[in-house]
């Protein structure tokens, strides 16, 4: 697996299978085929991001649950709320 981590709040933000193409520019990031893209992250670039692949994923992994260093540890984000989960008011 690979995943997609925003290095501004050092969160893994997206994770795809490492053959799934990702090409991250200065301008954005595009997932998939590029003659048919199924995602363009507009918030993610070359600037504030980067790819980490050959990663193996915690179970339970969920977008920003979780940091993941150059050398693929993963580490739980302390205070992560599961946004899933409704909080009464």
């Amino acid at each position: 697996m690979k995943t997609i981590v925003d290095t501004a709040t050092n969160t893994s933000k997206y994770l795809v299978a490492d053959d799934y193409s990702v090409v991250v520019s200065a301008e954005h990031t595009e997932m998939g085929d590029p003659s048919n893209l199924d995602l363009i992250i507009g918030d993610l670039n070359s600037n504030n991001s980067t790819v980490i692949e050959g990663v193996t994923t915690p179970d339970d992994w969920y977008g920003c649950k979780y940091s993941c260093a150059a050398d693929g540890t993963w580490t739980a984000v302390v205070g992560w709320v599961d946004p899933r989960i409704e909080v009464a008011a």
